[in-house]
């Protein structure tokens, strides 16, 4: 299969007929918080779409094992947008495992979102799985590249884990999405990334956010996996920047003892009210 995007080949009803030792997991992902929770993103108030989305998993999805928070937390970077977020995410009850995203500031999101149930490891150890979390941005920049030093710790934790299945997480994807504005913020180095990769069977998944919308993929048998944010869609396969009038969602994950990946995205019935979609673009 190539890199290009393409519909989800698995559809399950979330976390059904699990045989014993799966990990359920929800991937919440570019909440854009603020400071103030009446700030808006292109019209839409994030702490308010970020609060329906969590409402919803917690009808249909819980309990979890695991939370994966996959960057763009908070837009402004502020303490008081990451306080309100952990008590948003702690009404459900689970472990929480966190990366940057470009807009997030690392020193302040690692002193909010690693304590208590949450953490910011860079490797989780569950059941039969590690997961993997790379950081993939560049300080005060929205483009990504994984520096010599978290490609070592890329190499370190799958070295350390053969006996396990991989999942890898990081905020940028490592792959074309087909839009070519939001590509040239991909991973500038793939090929080094993949590189070390392709050298471990033993990996099944590679997860992202950053690109406000459902990708699916499979590269060398491994599964690669794009998600919505909680607040406001980016129009896939557009040149320019494009906004989509699909609601925000969020991903599930199981991860089966014997490697297999079941996941599917699900969203709010509808976009939540005030969404500008003549905008050309955000900051």
């Amino acid at each position: 299969m190539s890199d290009q995007a393409k519909p989800s080949a698995h559809r399950f009803p979330p976390f059904t007929d699990l045989p014993a030792g799966a990990l359920r997991l929800v991937q919440i992902t570019d909440p854009h918080l603020y400071a103030d929770p009446e700030n808006r993103l292109v019209g839409l108030k994030t702490q308010e779409s970020l609060d329906l989305v969590v409402e919803q998993v917690k009808q249909r999805l819980l309990p979890v094992d695991l939370v994966l928070i996959t960057g763009d937390v908070v837009h402004d970077s502020t303490p008081t947008g990451y306080q309100r977020f952990r008590r948003t995410i702690e009404s459900l009850d689970a472990p929480a495992h966190c990366i940057p995203g470009n807009h997030d500031k690392s020193e302040v999101l690692g002193k909010w979102l690693d304590s208590g149930a949450f953490n910011t490891a860079p490797c989780v150890r569950k059941g039969g799985w590690a997961l993997i979390m790379l950081d993939s941005t560049i300080p005060e920049s929205a483009f990504s590249h994984l520096p010599e030093e978290q490609l070592r710790h890329l190499e370190r934790c799958l070295e350390a884990n053969r006996d396990r299945h991989i999942m890898i997480c990081l905020h940028h994807q490592p792959v074309p999405v087909g839009s070519t504005w939001m590509d040239t913020m991909a991973v500038d180095n793939p090929e080094e990334f993949f590189a070390i990769v392709d050298r471990y069977p033993n990996v099944r998944a590679i997860l992202f956010g950053h690109i406000h919308q459902e990708f699916e993929s499979e590269r060398n048998g491994v599964r690669l996996m794009g998600t919505p944010s909680t607040c406001i869609q980016f129009t896939p396969k557009k040149t320019d920047f494009g906004l989509d009038e699909l609601p925000p969602g969020y991903r599930w994950i199981a991860l089966l003892p014997d490697g297999e990946v079941r996941s599917g995205v699900e969203r709010l019935a509808e976009m939540p009210a005030g969404l500008d979609l003549n905008s050309w673009g955000y900051v």
